[in-house]
Parts: C-alpha cells; structure tokens; sequence
C-alpha cells in the first residue's frame, strides 16, 4: 500500500475508539489519557521531530514517548488539537495508541505442586527439547519483551552474565517483576539444570538473553508505542529472537512497521495468538512479520482460550504449564484428612497457613453456621462465589476451607480481591464424595510458599516456541529468521485438519524434526 497519504486521511482508522473510554476500561502501570485528550502515535518526516514537539507543547500536550529508531513518537493532546496535527504538512500519520495486555489467564492453574528436587515439565519433551543439545546456544539471542525477571530466582540466577536488559519509563528494574509473568516465560526458556525446581527448553546457562520490560508493578496493560518502542531496542540489543507473551485487538500500523523493518535485518519476531477462545486477531501475532503461537495440552489437543485464525502459525504447550514465578509468590496447596493425602488445587488468594482441626460439612457456605466454628469447612461449589464461602467459613468460626467441584475434573477457584485469614484449598468432585465419607476427621489443610506455578495461556506456549527456535537455530547459525521459522513451520507435528489449519497452525513445534530437516534439506525447507 502507498504510504502517502492526503492531508485529509491522515488519521489511520483505528483512531475511532476515544480516549475517555480507553481511560475508564482499563488501568495499569500505563497511564490512561486524561480526561478531554487523545493519546496518539504521531509519525512525521525525517528531520521534523523538533516541529512536532513544538506544535504539542503550544497545544498545552506531552510528549509520552519517543520511539526509537523510528520517526514516531507517541503524544497525548486535547482531542480538539488532533486536526491540527493532521494537517502538519511534516505529519505522515496520526493513528490511536493502542492497549497492549499480558496473554496469560486470570484463572488458576492446576497441576501436582512442586515440592523439591528438579522436575521436567511435560513440554520439554513435547517439543523434543530434551533431545538436542543446547550447547551451540551462546550464538543466539532472545529478546523477552515482558513484565521483566526476578533475577535472584534460585533457578534462573545462574544465567548470570548470559542475561542483560532494561526497561520502560515507570515500570521498575528489569531484574525484577511484580506481575511474575515475564519470570514465568524467562524459566521455560532457560531454566537451570541445577536439580531444583524445573528446566526450560535451553538448560545449561549458554543461552543469551536481553530482557525489555514494559509492564510494571500494575502492569495490566501498555501501549502499542511502547512495544513497538521495546522491539527496536531488542534489535539494537543484537537479538535474534523477540518473543512477546502479550498482544491486543487492533491493529497499529507504526508496530507493524517497526516488525516488518526488524524481519528485514533478519530477526525473527514470535508472539502469542491470544486468549479469548475465538476466530478474532490479536496483534502483533496477526502481523506477517511476526509468527502467531497457539496453545495445546498435555496431550497435543488445542486449548479451549487459544484463539484461532488464519494467521495462526504455530502450537506450543499452554496449559498448566509449570515455571519459575517470583521467589515465594507461589502456591503449594496441601490436604491430608485421617490417613489420606489428597492433592488440592491452592485457592488463588489464599494465604499462606496450615490448619489442623475436625473437618465439617458447610454445605454450599452461602450462610454463616457457628456449628463449624474451630472446624475444617467442607464446602460443595455452586450459587455463591469463592470468596463468599471462604469468607463465611471464617466468619462461623472455621479454621480452614476446602472447596469441591460440582462438576468433573479439579476446582481452579479464585478468591479475587477479597481478603482472608484462613487457608482454602479446591478439590475434585470424586475427592469431594470421599471427603464426605470423612466428615469428623482430623483434618491439616494449608498453603505453602513456593518458587514455582502452573499458568495457563498462549503466553506460555510463545516461549516454548521461541526457545525452540533459538536451539535449532544454534546449530545453523548461518540460517535467516525467515529460513528458520520455514523450517519450523515445516518440521511441525501436523494436529487437527491435514495441513494448516486455523486452530494449530502447521502443528507442534518439534526441535528435533526441525534440526533433521535443516540438517537433511537445508535452510528454509
């Protein structure tokens, strides 16, 4: 398409969503555009960055971010002075400064708790990771463009001089990550053989990695400035590989500028194809520059959240995926009634306690009932939420809480914003029906800190992806990005509807079968 446009198309479509409304649905470490004001990306003419500034100050706006490497820079300006910028004769566009979000699920994750020694989560194997050396890896580079790392993880600290970054205006240290999101993708990348905790796709502490940091302390979201921001500052960095757990639904054009021009010095650019379980795209994944990752489970089969869409490209494992989290912010949940151990899901928001008591039964705890008071609540799921049971457990007098599923399969349950004191614990339907059966036991219910948790998202098959991808590239070093991701998409275990398809792609990335094609064929085959 021709960049040039008349005065008079300036504004990119997607600047129909106003400001005001964006101000109000969303809040985070990025800070929302004033009431009456627009935030934009403004791009202009080589040599006319000083022009734009003047006009934004004389329009009593600011300057929120200058993008690097680019003629862009993202403002904030009374919405009646956008004319005005459209018709700067050194403007080439003026387009919306569009949310960007984490891609990982808000809902619990279950799995067995990790409880010591060093564990191999399911998707090492599932990518064949475990079959290639990561040795060759010191010659490639991942760019983690996240919410940062808690470097002094016991298993990730041990990359040490292999690991460099920074991070965005008012999002904190880069070495450190309050959303535990980006420390959770940083470990199935390269988590440390070290016989703690787990190991990521490239073990052994060979693997460069430059860490960008863009979300903060509140980091619910960011903008498409800043990512597109963060991606050049990755290329500078000399990376290889950007990978991006995050993403949102419009498109920005100075973002896909940013990917397309890093696709032509040859990087290569992998992102998350989003959560919402439907046919909609999500961006950067939508853009062709950037490779767009679905999730599957344990047993190859796409997740119900990951959405699909002709720009799906490729699966890597995403659900309840287990990974490294910020030191102590984890959740080991544990239940043992009589003789019997149990393995619950940790109630997301529990605090950190163990309970010993009789266990009685609560019903469905929709009403406070002192009978159970100095008692283990035994509580079925149903008509009121989490949070409301737990909450009048504690008020009748109950030292602790277990909550069962009414329906098949383990209870992942969230007590949100409330606060408690007692511990609370999921159970499955069939532990529920046994759990009944020992209504009068001793029962020790409780919550341990952890350094590790499982997550569910597309933002957890991304790095998979990624890690794979700079693996198999070690070895060929002198293979593009563009010949890489070919290769991949090539080598992909083919699930779902022969050949591609909307929902995995060309199929599970495979680290191995990608080496032998390489190896076999050549680069890009």
């Amino acid at each position: 398409m021709n960049q040039k446009k008349t005065r008079a198309s300036k504004f990119v479509p997607v600047l129909g969503l106003c400001a005001a409304a964006l101000a109000i649905a969303f809040s985070g470490s990025a800070s929302a555009a004033a009431p009456g004001t627009t935030r934009v990306i403004v791009a202009f003419k080589p040599g006319a960055a000083a022009n734009i500034k003047a006009q934004v100050a004389a329009a009593k706006g600011s300057v929120k971010q200058e993008i690097f490497n680019m003629n862009a820079m993202a403002v904030e300006v009374p919405t009646v002075a956008l004319k005005g910028l459209e018709n700067n004769p050194n403007v080439e566009y003026v387009e919306e400064d569009v949310i960007r979000k984490p891609f990982s699920l808000t809902t619990p994750s279950t799995g067995t708790p990790y409880t010591s020694g060093q564990l191999v989560p399911y998707g090492i194997k599932l990518v064949q990771a475990d079959q290639l050396s990561d040795a060759n890896t010191g010659n490639r580079k991942i760019c983690i463009i996240d919410s940062g790392v808690d470097f002094s993880h016991e298993d990730l600290k041990d990359n040490g001089a292999n690991v460099t970054g920074e991070y965005d205006s008012g999002t904190g240290w880069w070495y450190t990550d309050e959303t535990h999101h980006g420390t959770h993708v940083f470990g199935t990348i390269a988590g440390v053989n070290n016989g703690l905790g787990v190991v990521g796709v490239n073990p052994n502490r060979n693997l460069k990695l430059h860490i960008v940091k863009v979300f903060g302390a509140n980091g619910a979201w960011t903008y498409s400035s800043t990512l597109a921001n963060a991606a050049n500052k990755c290329g500078a960095a000399n990376a290889n590989i950007i990978t991006m757990s995050l993403g949102g639904g419009a498109k920005s054009m100075t973002e896909q500028r940013a990917f397309d021009s890093l696709q032509t010095k040859g990087v290569l650019s992998i992102a998350a194809a989003g959560n919402d379980g439907n046919a909609t795209t999500s961006y950067p994944a939508g853009y062709g520059s950037v490779m767009s990752v679905a999730a599957v489970d344990e047993n190859k089969v796409v997740a119900s959240f990951s959405q699909y869409n002709s720009d799906v490209e490729i699966a890597g494992p995403g659900v309840s995926v287990l990974s490294t989290v910020p030191m102590g912010v984890g959740q080991d949940p544990f239940l043992t009634v009589g003789s019997t151990t149990y393995a619950p899901t940790a109630m997301e928001g529990s605090p950190v306690k163990t309970a010993t008591a009789p266990l009685a039964d609560f019903g469905i705890g929709d009403t406070v009932n002192t009978a159970v008071a100095g008692k283990v609540c035994l509580i079925a799921r149903g008509t009121v939420d989490f949070a409301t049971k737990v909450t009048n457990c504690q008020n009748s007098g109950g030292v602790g809480a277990v909550v069962y599923n009414n329906v098949a399969g383990p209870l992942a349950g969230t007590l949100g914003t409330t606060v408690t004191t007692i511990p609370s614990v999921g159970a499955s339907d069939t532990e529920g029906a046994t759990l009944k059966g020992q209504l009068g036991q001793s029962a020790t219910v409780g919550i341990k800190a952890s350094n590790y948790a499982y997550f569910d998202g597309t933002s957890m098959a991304t790095p998979h992806v990624s890690a794979v991808a700079a693996l198999v590239w070690s070895y060929f070093p002198t293979c593009t990005g563009a010949q890489i991701r070919t290769s991949l998409n090539n080598s992909a275990l083919d699930l779902g509807t022969a050949g591609r398809d909307t929902k995995y792609g060309y199929g599970l990335v495979q680290a191995k079968a990608a080496y032998d094609r390489i190896k076999s064929l050549g680069c890009g085959k």
